[in-house]
């Protein structure tokens, strides 16, 4: 946390990249999952006081536009003051001046059980033990991003891509997977050489209702392309099955990311339960 006095005397860009790291940092505090060193430490000033401080630092500057600086005036004056609020407001319009979206410029640390270091670092990420997926031609950056984001936040152990799918490391996908993919990794292996000791199966159409499928206990699932779903050659490998999401809709369709999450919620509620396929 840096002072008021000093974060006004800075100036431009400077002054709104340091105001808008302050911002998400008392989010974080206000939250209770602060990282180490940056937690609320003013003795001489409450962390309320601090944050209308702050505030009242941005409702200066003269690129907030007037429906920003009335909004944030209208959360300084209301009772009860809500001070996560505020944060989030000033943080997002700070984010919007400076011309960086809210999911480019950082990655809020959630509370976690993992070991961690005599830093507070985290030594090794929880996950489930043998849930894994196969991204098999998943073209897209922002669609395979995601899917790391899905897999690392729902405890998968392993993502495995397919020779053809887009590159992880991409600058896109980097971005759209919020850390995950530096903090999973993965290995690009051919369909046929995936574990021969592990259960797989597909999240394509025509299958069990995802209400009714069995889970293992460990295994791999495949997810297709966008375009063309699964194909026939990893749909001949899915010894274990293959499991669909109903759906009502005149399209009936969703993105590979979106069917990815709500399979990984119904694996992982499988496991909680103790269901065993």
């Amino acid at each position: 946390m840096i002072e008021p006095a000093k974060l006004f005397q800075l100036s431009g860009g400077q002054k709104r990249r340091k105001l808008a790291l302050t911002f998400g940092a008392l989010e974080r505090d206000i939250a209770g999952i602060a990282e180490k060193g940056t937690e609320y430490s003013f003795k001489n000033m409450p962390r309320a006081e601090y944050t209308r401080k702050i505030t009242e630092i941005l409702l200066q500057d003269p690129k907030l536009d007037k429906a920003a600086s009335d909004e944030l005036r209208r959360l300084l004056d209301e009772k009860p003051f809500d001070e996560l609020r505020v944060c989030n407001c000033a943080r997002n319009h700070l984010l919007a001046l400076i011309g960086t979206f809210p999911a480019e410029w950082d990655l809020v640390i959630a509370p976690h059980e993992s070991p961690v270091d005599e830093n507070g670092v985290v030594k090794a990420r929880r996950f489930y033990p043998g849930i894994c997926v196969y991204a098999e031609d998943i073209r897209s950056p922002f669609n395979i991003g995601s899917i790391f984001r899905t897999a690392e936040g729902m405890g998968a152990e392993k993502v495995y891509v397919s020779p053809f799918c887009v590159d992880p490391e991409q600058p896109r996908a980097v971005r759209s997977g919020m850390g995950c993919i530096e903090t999973m990794g993965y290995e690009r292996v051919p369909l046929e050489a995936l574990p021969e000791d592990m259960p797989v199966f597909a999240l394509e159409t025509g299958g069990t209702p995802i209400e009714e499928f069995k889970f293992p206990e460990r295994g791999i699932c495949i997810i297709g392309s966008e375009e063309l779903g699964v194909s026939p050659q990893s749909l001949s490998r899915a010894d274990y099955g293959r499991v669909s999401i109903p759906m009502i809709g005149l399209k009936a369709s969703l993105n590979v990311g979106v069917a990815f999450g709500i399979l990984m919620q119904k694996w992982v509620e499988s496991l909680m339960r103790g269901e065993r396929g």
